[in-house]
């Protein structure tokens, strides 16, 4: 955890104490995969080492002395390159000071000896912090986001089984067939024989469906969507329905005259997304075409075109959030929402105060948390959060952050949990807050942690990360995976102080993918020698185990792991993979989505 030095306060929480710096945090911000499967690294330029949302991928798994012929690439271990801040190798990290909200860290990761915030009585035991970044993991629909509930679906970036690397000066149209439909499997039909060969024990696939033409420098395949009956995927210029249980088309794929550039991360409650989608191919195309699909028949609803904001608030790119029956649009310096059913502008949120511009949105389970830059250039320069009213955009609450820090990320919407981080002093921080937006508690777990954040669209990305979930008042991350296998811990949101850490079943890195029935559920990645595994944690007690619910064939193994910005998601006793982006290689027909189970 990481807090600013002693200075006066600006618009913040309270006064911060002057630290010698300390050891830990995240990790330092991972780099572009040359190569690499399900989790390959990552980087977000400008993000402080040790960052959550640029964690280091761990390094590759032990291969033993004689690899198997078809031996696959590096997966999410691939080794990374050092940081921005010139950390002395992949995994350096950032000196502990003192974070945004006036706690001062203590030998290891840091206990605050001062109020974190203006009144609260006594040295608080309130903990310690962390911080941010994004593009690689998508969530799974059908759990709500990370940040938007406690259950979480994340996706890791690679590109893998040795396909050769885009070609930069191709142009967007498919380089095949016109159409860019899929290659169907058959439903549950196996025409690859992909069960050949399955090990006692081990989960079949179920089904599984090949990715649509995509040009040769890639295409973006966000989101996934899983309903009761179907598995909705994103992909290039189309969007595809395929039943959970036997893969076949559940409608006809929706087309689109240019390429996709954002979906919504959620699905309403009654199962409507929104994707958005270039206005042309020239240098000067905006993301700003909006189109609501509905995921039980694939209908197209309303669609309307995103205006510009002011001279430097463009529709250039859009960040799109979900919350309840809003769906809020957010630019760089200003958000319009949007009734998700009707399509119906329902308000704008623009510049107020004293020069604040909201900058990013997190949205779900009916609420709407902004945060806004205020006074850039100033003296009294700093983010600002609030909670919205998602039907009429009235401010719930609002809470200035302390100068020098940043909100990265929203690990969690309810409750609300944060990552901020601060670049000049390179540190970050997660915090806790209450209903009514006070400050609760800091994460003071001395421990590199490492959930799975993507490149950020626009400045930043709140709903960009992964691989970390949220429930039952406790907070589940991964720990970075120095060798191969790692840690989840659980860290109580009352206090910030772990509750339990369980270590990885296999020489392989172990993620939080959603919480459910007392549990939480986990996502092991695969080896050469062993597909992947999906297992439960029980979320009570101070030592519980890891139960095995899923084993993935050995036989497809590779193709797990070659996934490309992989999305996955648990759901009814499914396993669901997907890609996060099309390779556009002409080397072998990447699979767009497979799905596992018993």
């Amino acid at each position: 955890m990481t807090q600013p030095p002693n200075q006066p306060p600006q618009g913040g929480f309270g006064a911060p104490q002057d630290q010698p710096p300390q050891g830990g945090g995240f990790g330092a911000p991972q780099t572009p995969p040359a190569q690499g499967g399900f989790g390959a690294p990552q980087s977000t330029p400008g993000a402080p080492q040790g960052a959550p949302g640029v964690p280091p991928a761990p390094p590759p798994p032990a291969q033993p002395p004689a690899a198997p012929p078809q031996q696959p690439q590096p997966g999410y271990g691939y080794p990374q390159q050092p940081g921005p801040y010139g950390a002395p190798g992949p995994y350096g990290h950032p000196p502990q000071q003192p974070g945004p909200y006036g706690a001062a860290p203590q030998p290891g990761f840091g206990y605050p000896q001062q109020p974190p915030y203006p009144g609260m009585p006594g040295a608080a035991p309130g903990g310690s912090p962390a911080s941010r970044t994004k593009p690689a993991l998508i969530i799974g629909a059908a759990v709500a986001a990370l940040l938007v509930i406690g259950g979480t679906v994340y996706a890791f970036s690679g590109d893998g089984g040795g396909r050769k690397k885009p070609v930069a000066q191709q142009s967007d149209d498919p380089k095949h067939s016109a159409s860019g439909t899929p290659s169907p499997s058959g439903g549950g039909d196996d025409p690859e024989n992909l069960n050949e060969g399955r090990r006692a024990g081990e989960a079949k696939v179920l089904w599984y469906q090949s990715a649509p033409d995509a040009p040769r420098t890639g295409a973006e395949a966000p989101g996934m969507w899983v309903t009761d009956k179907a598995v909705v995927k994103a992909a290039y210029k189309q969007v595809f329905a395929y039943g959970v249980g036997d893969g076949k088309p559940a409608w006809s794929p929706v087309s689109f005259p240019q390429k996709i550039c954002a979906v919504t991360p959620q699905k309403s409650a009654d199962d409507k997304v929104v994707v958005a989608y270039m206005s042309g191919v020239s240098d000067h195309a905006k993301c700003n075409q909006l189109q609501q699909i509905d995921l039980a028949t694939g209908e197209k609803g309303w669609s309307t075109k995103v205006a510009d904001g002011g001279l430097f608030d463009s529709a250039l790119n859009v960040e799109l959030t979900v919350s309840g029956k809003t769906l809020m649009v957010g630019r760089s310096e200003s958000g319009t929402a949007y009734d998700i059913d009707s399509g119906k502008k329902l308000y704008d949120k623009e510049k107020y105060g004293a020069a604040c511009f909201p900058a990013a949105y997190a949205g779900g389970t009916g609420r709407l948390i902004q945060v806004s830059s205020c006074g850039a250039g100033g003296s009294n320069e700093h983010d600002e959060i609030q909670e919205l009213d998602p039907a009429t955009g009235k401010v719930r609450w609002s809470q200035p952050v302390k100068k020098g820090w940043q909100v990265t990320r929203a690990f969690s919407v309810d409750p609300l949990v944060l990552y901020l981080t601060n670049e000049d002093k390179k540190a970050w921080n997660i915090s806790t807050f209450t209903k009514d937006g006070k400050f609760r508690s800091e994460v003071k777990v001395d421990e590199k942690f490492a959930p799975r954040c993507g490149w950020a669209v626009l400045e930043r990305d709140l709903q960009g990360c992964q691989g970390v979930a949220v429930g039952a008042d406790t907070l589940y991350l991964p720990t970075d995976a120095t060798s191969s296998a790692n840690e989840i811990v659980a860290i109580s949101l009352a206090d910030g102080r772990a509750r339990w850490r369980v270590k990885s079943p296999a020489d392989e890195p172990m993620y939080p993918v959603k919480t459910e029935g007392g549990k939480l559920v986990a996502y092991v990645q695969p080896s050469y020698d062993a597909g992947g595994q999906v297992v439960s944690i029980p979320a009570t007690g101070s030592s519980p185990r890891t139960t095995r619910l899923l084993q993935n064939p050995q036989g497809t193994a590779q193709i797990e792991d070659t996934f490309f910005d992989a999305v996955v998601d648990w759901a009814d006793g499914r396993f669901f993979i997907s890609t996060g982006r099309l390779s556009g290689s002409d080397q072998a027909k990447e699979k767009l989505i497979m799905a596992f189970g018993n």
